[in-house]
């Protein structure tokens, strides 16, 4: 028996821990324990076990991404589902598939339950990113935006200061880690069905496929973001194990040192984006990114250490976090029906390039992983190109500076 719909408008009543805002801040901080200790053991796990190279990781990348290009199929999905329920239920499967990754230490049985948790993670992600923009307030939301983002940095912190203290101390295993992380999720993924009554936006979301030619340069950001974030997934993390020698407790003692600053900066990030606007915030963002790329180029060009590869590996991560720029400068062009399967179409976009790149960059890895990172800083540079058509102030009708102005019929 489905719980009955409660109207936003009427959430206020409800417990401060009932309300939409903080069931989002809950499943944000479920999620990356699962997903971002599968990322931090992934390279360790898959070189020591299963003994992969540049071309397999790139071939497990690909798999792991072909549910985000098939994320479009969540349009339909919706129709027998609400998306806060199909949320909570993708949340629970990213964790199922997390918590028994280390029982199938084969090439093919990584990929079969890489593909699970990834339908998991990216249905969750497509559906998630929909409800922050319906039930969070447009004037509030990049501030909200950097907290929700900063709450996910602190639950993963946790789980990252729990591996780098115990992983030697108590030679914990592969097995052991991933049953924690997964299960947590999969728990807390669980609880939420339960405990939270199903809330309902005030526009009714479209379920069918949308593809509206205003949203084109939206559209083009998503490719170019899907691109150079999936080279940064794949082969940053990649080089420091297989250049550098880094261990288990050193890779995720860097991703602890990129969750401390998230958690400092995505806030202060969400003041950015509020006070400069969309084009400046993402224009600062793809700058410092082709930086970032070129340099990782050189450290295979020039053989620059271990302690520039570090750095350049968190500083990278905090320009993604201005990438919520692009979300609140989709809620702004947006018409309130459109947000659920716009997200949708959105995140298949993003993931055309990121089926395709791994698998092929991997290739190139293997002779020449310098040229990897060009690319990347090739990716980079056309989303800074793109930024600047975004309109400092867009709006429905201003998507881009090449918009025509809709001039008002005269009286």
């Amino acid at each position: 028996m489905s719980k009955p719909a409660l109207p936003l408008g009427e959430t206020s009543r409800l417990p401060l821990w009932r309300r939409p805002q903080v069931l989002l801040f809950v499943m944000a901080a479920a999620m990356p324990v699962a997903f971002s200790t599968w990322s931090a053991l992934l390279n360790n796990f898959v070189i020591s076990v299963a003994g992969f190279d540049g071309a397999h990781i790139g071939l497990l990348h690909t798999v792991r991404e072909i549910p985000g290009f098939l994320a479009i199929g969540v349009i339909f999905v919706l129709m027998f589902l609400r998306e806060q329920v199909l949320a909570l239920l993708s949340l629970t499967l990213l964790g199922v598939a997390t918590a028994v990754t280390a029982w199938f230490p084969s090439l093919g049985g990584i990929l079969v339950i890489t593909l699970l948790s990834s339908i998991g993670f990216h249905y969750y992600e497509t559906v998630n990113q929909s409800l922050q923009l319906q039930w969070i307030d447009r004037k509030r939301a990049p501030q909200t935006l950097g907290w929700i983002a900063a709450a996910g940095s602190g639950a993963t912190l946790v789980a990252y200061v729990l591996i780098v203290l115990t992983w030697r101390r108590f030679d914990l295993s592969y097995n052991f880690v991933y049953l924690v992380s997964g299960g947590f999720t999969a728990a807390v993924g669980l609880a939420c069905l339960f405990l939270y009554p199903m809330f309902e936006a005030p526009h009714p979301q479209e379920k069918r496929l949308i593809l509206r030619r205003r949203y084109w340069l939206y559209y083009l950001l998503q490719f170019f973001a899907g691109a150079r974030r999936q080279i940064f997934i794949v082969f940053a993390g990649f080089m420091m194990v297989e250049r550098f020698g880094f261990s288990v407790d050193e890779v995720t003692g860097l991703f602890l040192i990129n969750l401390i600053a998230n958690m400092i900066f995505a806030p202060l990030m969400g003041r950015v984006v509020a006070k400069w606007g969309e084009r400046r915030a993402l224009i600062f963002e793809y700058t410092g990114l082709v930086c970032v790329f070129l340099s990782y180029g050189g450290i295979y060009l020039f053989g620059w250490g271990v302690a520039l590869a570090a750095s350049l590996y968190v500083i990278d991560h905090l320009f993604f976090a201005l990438a919520i720029a692009l979300k609140t400068y989709f809620q702004k062009i947006a018409a309130p029906g459109d947000i659920a399967p716009t997200a949708a179409v959105a995140f298949t976009i993003n993931h055309i390039s990121a089926v395709v790149l791994p698998v092929l960059l991997g290739l190139v890895w293997v002779a020449a992983p310098a040229a990897v990172f060009l690319i990347a800083a090739g990716i980079a540079a056309g989303s800074l190109m793109l930024a600047f058509l975004i309109p400092l102030d867009p709006e429905p009708g201003r998507e881009t500076v090449l918009a025509r102005p809709v001039v008002a019929p005269a009286e």
